[in-house]
């Protein structure tokens, strides 16, 4: 089952970190938020996911997939969100 979460400011991530520590995959729909707020919001959750070793990939201008490490897309391969020393992309 994926959970599809809609923040309405940075308060409400955990309820992305939440359902993601509990093996769901997530949808994190960042549409409703300014750019500098949904930054910080893929901000967190790329730390989210590089410290429980997952996966995040852009679907949709401001529209993320967060999936655990044990779950896997038979679709597409997942591709990284930034390589380190890569500059930042826009979010929107």
């Amino acid at each position: 089952m994926v959970k599809t979460v809609r923040p309405r400011n940075y308060s409400e991530v955990c309820y992305v970190g939440h359902y993601f520590c509990q093996g769901y995959p997530v949808v994190m729909d960042l549409t409703g938020l300014s750019n500098d707020e949904a930054l910080h919001l893929v901000d967190f959750a790329a730390g989210l996911v590089v410290g429980r070793d997952g996966a995040m990939e852009r679907v949709a201008p401001k529209v993320f997939l967060l999936q655990p490490r044990p779950v896997a897309r038979q679709d597409a391969p997942m591709r990284p969100v930034a390589r380190r020393g890569a500059p930042m992309q826009p979010v929107g």
